[in-house]
């Protein structure tokens, strides 16, 4: 099988791929996509069915296309989201090879550059961007045994309430996904438990915007990464044409709320004294962005009606106020368990020094410890908004740069020689 030669191999034909793939073109460096299944995999097979966008289309896409058929504050339906990457790879006629699995990297030996074993064959490059990003590997904690007659999956695994077996269901985890997905199990006539642990709450719009644009205006899309920061569990939702996340209000509609997940004792799961404190944090966080919001508003004379509404909390449920601190799983009836916790990064064919002790990379805003390796699509590779669409475009940008400033120090020919002779007093 022929070897094949490249300047940049990117890894992962996602947002991030995409994204380093037209900053790669527009500076005329060669360059090679590798995807293991098709464009945007994950947002086609491994989420639910009803899944839309967490914003609105206007904000979250690339600068260099709109969503095509699809209202600026609309949220965009998963397939439609899969559908846009394709045609984004199709107009900057990105060189991308799908159903490709790479299954190790390494440093040639004695010489510049990388050696890629992939199921296609050898691929050899001067620079390799991992545009795999963060979310790879399904966290599930490994916390309650197999047992017949309970199902327990990852969020990615779940499709709709209509393909789990008949009985309770229990969602672990309250961002994004456990909240949507327990949303829309409640909604379908089964009783639904939530386990809340930490979270940021923002109000999905307020004084007629959408929390993102709060985001931009305030510059906290722009936070800069430190040693502190870390992905944050965000509880919010495009779904049903999007809405501010109540964990109040869902309680009120007959989801019961219960703190921490923390451990399984033959057949009881046991949960942490910590769930009225978790609400008030995200009630806390809420605040705060309205705050931030009242006073940008004020101090840049805008017309954005008053929302005083947006300020009311309502009562505390009794799940809140007397929390359920253990749940009998044969006893309640639920026969379905979903872990909506997350994921770990798997980076085991990268076999270059580029990762810590806990196989997680080290970088600076994508550069890696490692000369000539990079890493696109972490969460806070350089700001809050990294992870996201138009996030990462920007952080192509940036590692794409580095990448094309190294090239320009490796054409230098010179000698780094002393040229004339300096005069008394130079």
């Amino acid at each position: 099988m022929p070897v094949e030669h490249t300047d940049v191999l990117v890894i992962g034909a996602g947002q991030a791929g995409i994204a380093a793939s037209e900053h790669l073109s527009k500076a005329g460096i060669r360059h090679r996509v590798l995807e293991r299944a098709r464009i945007a995999e994950r947002w086609r097979s491994e989420r639910w069915d009803s899944l839309v966008a967490n914003g609105p289309a206007w904000h979250d896409r690339f600068p260099g296309l709109e969503f095509s058929g699809i209202a600026a504050d609309a949220f965009v339906p998963k397939e439609q989201v899969a559908d846009y990457f394709v045609e984004y790879a199709s107009r900057i006629d990105a060189p991308i090879r799908e159903g490709v699995t790479v299954t190790a990297v390494r440093r040639k030996p004695n010489s510049a550059g990388f050696v890629a074993q992939t199921s296609a064959g050898e691929v050899q490059a001067r620079y390799v961007i991992c545009a795999t990003g963060a979310f790879q590997h399904p966290l599930v904690p490994a916390i309650v045994p197999t047992r017949d007659g309970l199902t327990q999956m990852h969020s990615t695994q779940y499709r709709n309430p209509q393909d789990l077996p008949e009985g309770n269901v229990l969602v672990v985890g309250a961002g994004s996904s456990g909240v949507q997905i327990a949303t829309e199990i409640l909604q379908s006539g089964r009783r639904t438990l939530l386990s809340v642990g930490s979270h940021d709450r923002p109000p999905r719009r307020y004084r007629e915007r959408d929390f993102c644009w709060w985001l931009g205006v305030l510059n906290l899309w722009d936070a800069e990464a430190s040693e502190q920061s870390s992905h944050t569990t965000i509880a919010v939702s495009g779904a049903d044409g999007g809405y501010t996340i109540d964990f109040r209000d869902l309680a009120h509609q007959g989801m019961t709320l219960l703190g921490l997940t923390e451990r399984h004792d033959d057949g009881v799961l046991h949960f942490a004294d910590n769930l009225a404190d978790n609400i008030r944090q995200g009630d806390a966080n809420y605040l705060a962005l309205l705050d931030l919001a009242d006073a940008y508003v004020e101090r840049n004379g805008l017309d954005l009606p008053e929302d005083p509404e947006a300020r009311v909390l309502g009562p505390d449920p009794t799940c809140m106020t007397e929390p359920l601190h253990s749940l009998d799983l044969r006893a309640e009836g639920i026969t379905t368990i979903i872990w909506a916790t997350g994921f770990s990064v798997d980076y085991g064919w990268l076999q270059v020094d580029a990762l810590d002790d806990d196989g997680r990379p080290r970088h600076k805003r994508g550069v890696s410890t490692e000369p000539g390796v990079y890493f696109l699509g972490l969460p806070w590779q350089s700001r809050r908004g990294s992870s996201f669409i138009w996030g990462v475009w920007h952080d192509a940008s940036f590692v794409v740069d580095h990448i094309r400033k190294q090239e320009g120090y490796l054409t230098y020919q010179g000698r780094a020689e002393r040229l004339g002779t300096p005069t008394k007093g130079q």
